[in-house]
């Protein structure tokens, strides 16, 4: 049997670590250690730091930094709560009291409607795709448009692919089955959700056990299976709905604030912005170790993993259509964005659709055969 390295094995930066570590200090110069100005920050982040690809990254990204600058470049993040809030990461990095903070930036969809779209979108692109328009198709450029006005420089520091679309109490047979339900719901997708009856609130991942047990919320989305199975949702319901149809994608951000940001060297600036990107990476690919294993351990302890029908799937995706042309109307931002992202993948869809091996290819059943 091979060997597979547990998640704390490869939490350090022995792998994907040492690749990223020696290209940040080749980059840096010989000399960094001692020519590097001194970097001591506080970074509260969203997210409590064992979840796979969600948070693992702030830990590789403190990691990496400390090692490759010689301990010059220190971030020392903060557990949610420890500093503040999960919610308030925004205002406290915009408004300088702390230098930095880790968060899934959708959090903020309500202040700035067009977030969810870089977060992670409904019947949105897929990670690679959504890379593409990041760092090439204009998509920073846009985020740090919005950005400027709240006096913050984002970055984008971590990718996993797309969530499940919740935790249900019975089989989702019907769209009918929405109307009433109390549900957490994230991003656009919560919008969508109100349209269709449902009650929807937000609430941090670490109470979201507390409260599907209580019974404060009858069900619940919140990441992919790796992050739902260290929550333990599957010891309280025993119905798992996929595909992630509302978040195809998710990032996080490394907020910084622009005061802090521009203080930096020009230097210490390329380190941090490389590490993220180091960063991203390492998240995207240990999620996508790790969610399949978490998946297949779900199937095999009993949980139905429930694949949503065409006709659901397409009834979903013209309340989103509905949706999102409504928030357009209400922010041109949103707008902006929605129209950036579209025209990318009149392009990019039509390679995807034509240069890539239709799924079915890739059905475990297909997998050796000739």
């Amino acid at each position: 049997m091979p060997f597979i390295p547990t998640l704390a094995t490869r939490i350090r930066p022995v792998t994907l670590g040492v690749a990223a570590a020696a290209l940040l200090a080749g980059t840096a110069g010989v000399s960094t250690a001692n020519a590097q100005e001194s970097v001591r920050w506080q970074v509260p982040i969203a997210f409590p730091s064992h979840l796979v690809g969600l948070s693992t990254p702030v830990r590789y990204l403190s990691e990496t930094l400390d090692e490759v600058s010689g301990g010059n470049i220190n971030l020392r993040y903060y557990e949610p709560g420890e500093l503040i809030p999960p919610f308030e990461i925004l205002d406290a990095v915009s408004e300088g009291r702390y230098p930095a903070g880790f968060t899934w930036v959708g959090y903020d969809q309500g202040s700035i409607p067009s977030l969810p779209l870089f977060a992670g979108a409904p019947f949105g692109m897929e990670p690679p795709a959504y890379l593409a328009w990041h760092y090439f198709g204009g998509g920073a450029e846009l985020l740090e448009e919005i950005y400027a006005e709240y006096n913050v420089k984002p970055l984008l520091c971590s990718m996993i692919g797309p969530e499940a679309a919740g935790w249900f109490a019975e089989p989702l047979e019907s769209l009918d089955q929405i109307d009433g339900l109390r549900i957490r719901f994230a991003g656009i997708g919560g919008r969508v959700m109100e349209n269709l009856g449902a009650s929807v609130t937000m609430i941090p991942g670490g109470e979201l056990y507390q409260a599907m047990e209580r019974g404060t919320i009858d069900a619940t989305e919140f990441s992919a299976p790796a992050v739902d199975r260290i929550l333990g949702m599957q010891e309280i319901v025993q119905n798992y709905v996929l595909p992630g149809w509302h978040q195809t994608f998710t990032t996080a951000h490394l907020l910084i604030n622009q005061e802090s940001w521009d203080a930096l060297e020009p230097q210490t600036r390329a380190t941090i912005d490389m590490g993220c990107r180091a960063a991203t990476l390492f998240g995207y690919s240990e999620s996508e170790m790790e969610n399949p294993k978490a998946l297949r351990d779900f199937e095999e302890e009993g949980v139905n993993a429930q694949v949503l029908s065409d006709e659901i799937l397409g009834e979903l995706r013209r309340v989103t259509n509905e949706v999102q042309a409504e928030i357009a109307a209400e922010d041109e931002m949103f707008g902006r964005v929605l129209e950036s992202q579209q025209a990318f993948m009149k392009v990019h869809g039509n390679w995807h659709v034509k240069g890539h091996l239709p799924r079915s290819y890739y059905a475990p059943e297909e997998i050796g055969q000739q």
